[in-house]
Protein backbone atom coordinates (compact mmCIF):
# COMPACT_ATOMS: atom_id res chain seq x y z
CA UNK A 1 0.00 0.00 0.00
CA UNK A 2 1.24 3.27 -0.80
CA UNK A 3 1.30 5.48 2.19
CA UNK A 4 2.66 9.42 2.18
CA UNK A 5 3.13 10.40 6.15
CA UNK A 6 3.64 14.02 6.84
CA UNK A 7 4.84 15.68 10.19
CA UNK A 8 6.29 18.37 12.12
CA UNK A 9 3.38 20.12 12.32
CA UNK A 10 2.26 22.42 15.76
CA UNK A 11 1.63 25.52 17.10
CA UNK A 12 4.39 27.69 16.88
CA UNK A 13 4.67 31.60 17.08
CA UNK A 14 4.99 34.40 14.37
CA UNK A 15 8.38 34.68 12.88
CA UNK A 16 9.13 31.35 14.58
CA UNK A 17 10.00 27.93 12.39
CA UNK A 18 8.82 24.08 11.30
CA UNK A 19 10.03 21.86 9.24
CA UNK A 20 7.87 19.41 7.71
CA UNK A 21 8.61 16.10 6.78
CA UNK A 22 7.18 13.72 4.08
CA UNK A 23 7.84 10.13 4.37
CA UNK A 24 6.55 7.45 1.96
CA UNK A 25 5.92 3.89 3.15
CA UNK A 26 5.35 0.76 0.49
CA UNK A 27 7.36 2.69 -2.45
CA UNK A 28 10.37 4.79 -2.40
CA UNK A 29 10.14 8.68 -3.29
CA UNK A 30 12.95 8.24 -5.47
CA UNK A 31 11.59 8.94 -9.28
CA UNK A 32 8.74 10.80 -7.82
CA UNK A 33 8.15 14.81 -7.74
CA UNK A 34 6.93 16.04 -4.62
CA UNK A 35 4.31 19.09 -4.20
CA UNK A 36 3.86 20.59 -0.96
CA UNK A 37 0.18 21.82 -0.51
CA UNK A 38 -1.75 23.48 2.04
CA UNK A 39 -5.57 24.09 2.70
CA UNK A 40 -7.11 26.80 5.47
CA UNK A 41 -10.70 26.94 6.66
CA UNK A 42 -13.25 28.14 4.01
CA UNK A 43 -10.08 28.08 1.56
CA UNK A 44 -9.12 26.11 -1.73
CA UNK A 45 -6.13 23.97 -1.59
CA UNK A 46 -2.79 25.69 -2.84
CA UNK A 47 0.17 24.71 -3.75
CA UNK A 48 3.14 26.30 -1.21
CA UNK A 49 6.36 24.46 -3.16
CA UNK A 50 7.49 21.65 -4.85
CA UNK A 51 10.33 19.75 -5.94
CA UNK A 52 11.61 17.64 -8.92
CA UNK A 53 12.73 13.66 -8.13
CA UNK A 54 16.19 14.89 -8.78
CA UNK A 55 15.74 17.59 -6.57
CA UNK A 56 17.74 19.87 -9.19
CA UNK A 57 13.84 22.12 -9.91
CA UNK A 58 11.90 23.66 -7.04
CA UNK A 59 9.35 25.99 -6.94
CA UNK A 60 7.77 28.04 -4.72
CA UNK A 61 4.34 30.21 -4.30
CA UNK A 62 5.18 34.08 -3.93
CA UNK A 63 3.53 33.95 -0.67
CA UNK A 64 6.61 31.89 0.77
CA UNK A 65 9.42 32.71 -1.49
CA UNK A 66 12.17 33.50 0.77
CA UNK A 67 10.68 32.46 3.93
CA UNK A 68 9.98 28.33 2.81
CA UNK A 69 12.65 26.02 1.47
CA UNK A 70 11.70 22.15 0.07
CA UNK A 71 14.66 19.82 0.03
CA UNK A 72 14.73 15.77 -0.44
CA UNK A 73 17.10 13.17 1.08
CA UNK A 74 16.38 9.92 -0.99
CA UNK A 75 18.22 7.48 1.35
CA UNK A 76 15.80 8.73 4.14
CA UNK A 77 12.98 8.32 1.55
CA UNK A 78 11.94 11.98 2.80
CA UNK A 79 10.66 15.35 1.64
CA UNK A 80 11.44 18.39 3.91
CA UNK A 81 9.45 21.80 3.86
CA UNK A 82 11.88 24.36 6.16
CA UNK A 83 9.85 27.09 6.99
CA UNK A 84 10.77 30.26 8.75
CA UNK A 85 9.86 33.59 9.29
CA UNK A 86 6.35 32.47 9.95
CA UNK A 87 3.11 34.00 9.61
CA UNK A 88 -0.25 33.45 11.11
CA UNK A 89 -1.53 33.86 7.17
CA UNK A 90 0.42 30.36 6.76
CA UNK A 91 -1.98 28.49 9.64
CA UNK A 92 -3.44 25.59 7.61
CA UNK A 93 -3.39 22.04 7.21
CA UNK A 94 0.31 20.77 5.11
CA UNK A 95 -0.13 18.32 2.61
CA UNK A 96 2.12 16.39 0.44
CA UNK A 97 1.54 14.47 -2.70
CA UNK A 98 4.04 12.66 -4.67
CA UNK A 99 4.12 11.88 -8.71
CA UNK A 100 5.44 10.35 -11.77
CA UNK A 101 6.18 13.34 -14.02
CA UNK A 102 7.39 12.70 -17.81
CA UNK A 103 10.22 15.23 -17.19
CA UNK A 104 12.50 16.46 -14.08
CA UNK A 105 9.97 18.99 -13.35
CA UNK A 106 7.46 19.60 -10.60
CA UNK A 107 4.30 21.60 -10.59
CA UNK A 108 2.05 23.87 -7.94
CA UNK A 109 -1.08 22.52 -8.72
CA UNK A 110 -2.55 19.70 -6.43
CA UNK A 111 -2.53 16.75 -10.25
CA UNK A 112 -0.69 14.27 -8.11
CA UNK A 113 -1.75 10.71 -7.60
CA UNK A 114 -0.46 10.20 -4.12
CA UNK A 115 -1.65 12.21 -1.08
CA UNK A 116 -0.79 12.48 2.49
CA UNK A 117 -3.50 13.04 5.43
CA UNK A 118 -2.10 16.35 6.20
CA UNK A 119 -0.20 17.95 9.44
CA UNK A 120 -1.87 21.16 11.37
CA UNK A 121 0.13 24.03 11.53
CA UNK A 122 -0.91 26.85 13.70
CA UNK A 123 0.95 30.25 13.78
CA UNK A 124 -0.43 32.56 16.43
CA UNK A 125 0.62 34.22 19.73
Amino acid sequence: QLQLVESGGGLVQPGGSLRLSCTASGFTLDGYAIGWFRQAPGKEREGVSCISRSGGRSDYADSVKGRFTISRDNAKNTVYLQMNSLKPEDTAVYYCAADLLLFDQCVLSPKYGYWGQGTQVTVSS
